[in-house]
């Protein structure tokens, strides 16, 4: 029933100067293009104790005004080897003129996101505009997530209202671009 099927010719780009050329409205956003790979802490009211993580972010592109975004992370032991997997999520970032950015961010536990806010100076800033959740997910109420580039380095904060808390620090990364 079925022919062979075609390699894909529509390939994200992960770099600004590699096809597919990047859409106009990309420009505050193009530093992030690629693969970021390093660790962070987190800390919770809710949780026992405070934690380290590794994490590894990427951002792509087809050529259209949107930026696609997959992020997962694994505990760390003392030892930095790691324990288990622990978040894991994937969007679409939607650029707006004047740097205004529409995120959606979906995760494995039941969680969906719609955030807004702006890019720009190397800054991308978003908060909540709603979270939709599964019957059984936890409760969520809001987040703020800041992504900063400076030089080689991608900083990302996540403050976080959840199971009763009031929005407040969670997490805080520092990534580098995986060389290809």
């Amino acid at each position: 029933m079925f022919d062979a099927v075609p390699e894909n010719p529509y390939p994200d780009g992960s770099r600004a100067d590699e096809a597919p050329v990047p859409h106009a409205l990309l420009a505050p956003v193009l530093g992030l293009l690629g693969t970021w790979r390093g660790r962070g802490r987190g800390e919770y009211p809710t949780l026992a104790e405070d934690f380290t993580y590794a994490q590894e972010v990427t951002f792509s592109h087809d050529g259209r005004p949107f930026l696609r975004y997959e992020a997962r992370a694994w505990l760390l032991g003392a030892d930095d080897a790691p324990l288990r997997p622990s978040a894991r999520e994937s969007g679409w970032w939607r650029l707006q003129p004047d740097g205004r950015v529409e995120a959606l961010i979906t995760q494995p536990t039941g969680i969906a996101e719609v955030l807004v806010g702006r890019a720009d100076g190397g800054t991308v800033d978003l908060a909540t505009h709603e979270v939709a959740r599964t019957p059984t997910a936890k409760e969520v109420d809001a987040t703020r997530r800041r992504y900063t580039l400076a030089d080689d380095t991608l900083t990302y904060v996540h403050d976080l209202a959840a199971v009763g808390q009031v929005l407040q620090h969670h997490l805080r990364a520092e990534l580098r671009r995986d060389k290809e």
